[in-house]
């Protein structure tokens, strides 16, 4: 080994402390970045792929086959770049007609759209066969992967449908945009169109030459729309749409993920800089003895700054492995959504991060460095230590704190700041940094809470009574016991009992259905309300509840879906009839990819659908003992055919995930920030040992040094802290609407505005338990020093 290299490996031995913080500090940011941005990148991968390789639809477009003719869809093709359709799209109810491993003969399915295409070729959406063939002839068809729980070879039969077909399961496919829930033959849709009061209509799929953004879809979309009569176009979905809904759980890591690297980058110029600061000030006579044995300055600068860069080069990589490994189980998720294998995170992306810290190492490492460079071989042998003596403010400041009434130790302590004003502006800064982290993480933690408490529909009430039979609650399927329907309890009985049940609060019923509504692809989830429902409802963002027939509120993602906005009209259908209801607020909830439509059970009535209550939620008296309640409850019930139980939180594995990832990060940098006060304090009582050994002499004992030690930090931590809550509640009220942003939606107010004064007044003295816990390990080294020992030391 050169004796430069030596030089570096006994540095980087004798500075364990430093070493270890510089390892820690470069793996915490390196970890929080190759995190952000492979997951903003890598998470678009398998979407992006299997996108450009089944020609996926850039738009995916329903018409009204009452307003619009086949030939006249065909000519919409000089509005794109490619086309495929237009295909006959039929709505239609199914039941299985056999038995599988999955469902039982007799089980009705919700309803869905059934699609007439010859081949799963061509120029756009050419649609993957999973498993078995494409339908070929009629009284076969082809099931989207995951649209209804029907295996292959199953049969389905039609009881609505003319002749009551029953078609059996043919293939399992998959295509990229997700344009239809199952597919026939074109002559199968013929025939399936033919059924009175069918809304049977026509599925355009559209390829544009510019569609990088949503603003280019729309384009796109404007210009399909003029090109065919006024409300032809009954629905329409963006592949951005889909991209966004695929990758929503990933979208939403990247934003705090991202503000967690560059606290942690930033950190780390700080720390290394102190550290190596500090290195060159206690080594001075080291650096003389290198240069007289003829190491030039530019080797001195070399191996000052090695000693930097070689435990930041460990923490790299202990960065890229840790990083790497916590991406897997996130994007093995997105993986799964397009059957592509688990995506990792892009080779170039491990190799950008690291030589990126890398890179903010070195430059931090270099300015004390080049000053080590710089120093005279005999003014460095001579001085064998940089002076520190007091200048003139510090003086001042030592005398003013003297006059106050405080212990002499508490007023040596406060004044030490101001010795080196420099070197505790800097610990300021790394300790302000961790304290910001701190405030950011809470107030994540507190926004998540909001999120999981809400993210679910019907989760404010104590107990849930489920009343059988019926549609049940959304996307239930009803299962025929033999040949008789299960009945549904009777909802005037089921609410009597409800009423007269000691400890009852307040209830109300909601029932579930799967319509068409104009402007969505595909069969939507309603959930209809019935009774007061006001306090059991999902937080509003906008508009207001349900207050009468005819309403509907929704979610963001759903506004955007169809492409419409508070105060518009929706018109829903089911089984030939029609319904429309006006939106009248946005509401946050994320169950069933918040693309479910709230409603009253009259909405149902209006499509002659069945309206009855599939379940009642109840909120009961403050002090009803709650096992004592459903006890009693179900006695009632018992005979109606309802059974009562107590509604109990789904917790979120991607919230309890977020959780975990930030209280790692959290630790890990506020380990950081108290390192770095560790070691500055460590140099600063090194420098200033004969001193110590100077009060120690005249009286001052090993408690007093520990209080002189800590209250030389207590208070640049204690400012720290001040500065440092108003900027961690400032990024988290930035960070937190940029994750609603990754999946579609707007976050409720509660979810931002979470920091009551209960949290803010422990938050403010964040900078000072981290400044305290950095300090006291070098305070008590400090008192156990031997005066003697001291007294020689120079």
């Amino acid at each position: 080994m050169s004796p430069l290299g030596r030089v570096v490996r006994a540095g980087v031995a004798r500075r364990r402390v430093q070493t270890a913080v510089m390892v820690l500090t470069t793996l915490m940011a390196v970890t929080a970045s190759v995190l952000a941005v492979g997951l903003l990148v890598a998470a678009r991968a398998p979407f992006d792929r299997a996108f450009a390789a089944q020609h996926g639809a850039h738009l995916t477009a329903q018409f009204d086959g009452t307003k619009v003719t086949a030939e006249r869809l065909a000519r919409t093709a000089d509005a794109a770049e490619a086309v495929a359709g237009p295909f006959r799209t039929v709505p239609v109810r199914a039941r299985t007609a056999s038995d599988s491993a999955v469902l039982p003969a007799g089980v009705d399915l919700p309803p869905f759209t059934v699609v007439g295409r010859a081949d799963p070729g061509g120029p756009v959406d050419r649609v993957r066969t999973v498993e078995g063939r494409w339908a070929t002839r009629p009284g076969e068809i082809v099931l989207a992967d995951g649209a209804l729980p029907a295996p292959l070879g199953a049969q389905l039969s039609l009881p609505t449908a003319p002749g009551a077909p029953t078609l059996t399961v043919v293939g399992i496919a998959r295509s990229v945009t997700d344009t239809a829930q199952a597919w026939v033959t074109p002559a199968q849709a013929e025939t399936l169109a033919t059924a009175d009061g069918t809304a049977a209509g026509y599925d355009m799929l559209y390829r544009f030459r510019h569609a990088e953004t949503d603003a280019d879809v729309a384009a796109g979309r404007a210009a399909i729309t003029a090109a065919v009569p006024r409300d032809a176009l009954s629905g329409s979905r963006s592949y951005l749409t889909v991209e966004q809904e695929r990758t929503a759980n990933a979208r939403a890591f990247v934003p705090f993920l991202a503000a967690f690297g560059v606290l942690g980058l930033l950190l780390s110029v700080l720390v290394v800089g102190i550290v190596t600061s500090g290195a060159v000030g206690a080594a001075t006579r080291r650096i003389g003895i290198l240069k007289s044995l003829g190491f030039t300055p530019a080797q001195v600068v070399r191996a000052y700054a090695g000693q930097a860069l070689l435990p930041a080069a460990v923490g790299c990589l202990l960065g890229l492995g840790l990083g790497n490994a916590l991406a897997v189980p996130v994007l093995g998720e997105v993986g799964e959504a397009f059957d592509a294998p688990v995506t990792t995170i892009p080779l170039w992306i491990d190799v950008v991060v690291p030589v990126g810290a890398l890179l903010l190492v070195a430059g931090a490492a270099l300015l004390p460095a080049s000053r080590a460079g710089r120093l005279r071989t005999v003014a460095a042998l001579g001085v064998g230590r940089t002076e520190g003596g007091e200048r003139g403010p510090a003086r001042s400041v030592r005398r003013l704190t003297g006059r106050l009434p405080l212990p002499r130790a508490v007023g040596l302590g406060l004044a030490d700041p101001f010795v080196r004003p420099v070197r505790s502006g800097t610990m300021a800064a790394a300790v302000a940094f961790g304290a910001v982290c701190v405030t950011f993480a809470v107030g994540l933690a507190l926004s998540l809470g909001v999120v999981q408490a809400g993210r679910m529909l019907n989760s404010a009430g104590s107990v849930v009574v489920q009343t059988g039979g019926g549609s049940g609650p959304p996307g239930a399927q009803v299962v025929h016991a033999g040949e008789a329907e299960m009945p549904k309890a009777d909802p005037e009985k089921v609410t009597a009992v409800l009423g007269a049940q000691e400890g009852t609060g307040r209830f109300y019923g909601t029932a579930g259905a799967e319509v068409s509504v104009r402007g969505i692809t595909g069969a939507t989830t309603v959930v209809a309300y019935q009774g007061d429902s006001a306090w059991g409802a999902p937080r509003t963002l906008s508009g207001r509840w349900l207050g009468g027939p005819g309403e509907a509120v929704v979610t963001k993602r759903f506004l955007d879906a169809a492409g419409i906005a508070l105060g518009d009209t929706l018109r829903l259908t089911e089984g030939g009839r029609h319904a429309s209801v006006r939106i009248v607020g946005e509401a946050f909830f994320t169950e069933g990819e918040g693309m479910a439509l709230l409603t009253s059970t009259s909405t149902l009535v209006d499509l002659g659908l069945d309206a009855r209550p599939g379940r009642y939620d109840v909120e009961t008296e403050a002090g009803t003992d709650l096992a004592r309640y459903l006890d009693s409850l179900r006695g009632e019930l018992e005979g109606l055919g309802a059974v009562a139980q107590a509604n109990t939180e789904d917790s979120s594995s991607v919230i309890l995930a977020m959780d975990a990832l930030i209280g790692m990060l959290t630790l890990m940098l506020v380990a950081v920030a108290g390192l770095g006060v560790l070691n500055t304090v460590v140099l600063d009582t090194r420098e200033r040992v004969r001193d110590l050994g100077i009060l120690k002499a005249l009286g001052m004992t090993p408690r007093q040094t520990v209080a002189m030690v800590v209250t030389s930090v207590a208070g640049t931590g204690l400012l720290a802290g001040l500065v440092a809550v108003p900027a961690g509640v400032a990024l988290h009220h930035w960070i937190i609407p940029l994750m609603g942003d990754g999946v579609g939606m707007n976050l409720p107010t509660a979810a931002v505005s979470v920091y009551d004064p209960q949290y803010l007044i422990p938050l403010a003295l964040g900078g000072l338990v981290i400044a305290v816990a950095g300090g006291l390990l070098p305070a008590s080294w400090a008192a156990r020093t031997d005066t003697a020992t001291a007294l020689r030391s120079e």
